[in-house]
């Protein structure tokens, strides 16, 4: 069985519902299909990250380039 939950609006929600109503869609069902995308955008990311931070960044170059940098900005001065 689905609960009810109660949402207290402003002025930027009710507009965001007038938009996302505006083609005969429920509030209730406008609400429902936001909450489960911006989950799934959410669970997307998350996995987005997570493959990231599993790639493979191969060998080191052997570049220090805080180094460089420095020694770039001190030939500036």
């Amino acid at each position: 069985m689905a609960e009810t939950i109660t949402i207290r609006t402003d002025a930027e929600t009710e507009h965001a519902l007038n938009v996302l109503t505006g083609d005969g869609m429920s509030r209730s069902a406008a609400i429902r299909q936001a909450v489960i995308q911006a989950a799934e955008r959410r669970e997307r990311a998350a996995q987005l990250r997570r493959a990231v931070l599993a790639m493979d960044i191969g060998e080191p170059d052997g570049i220090d380039v805080a180094a460089q940098l420095a020694r770039d900005r001190g030939d500036e001065r």
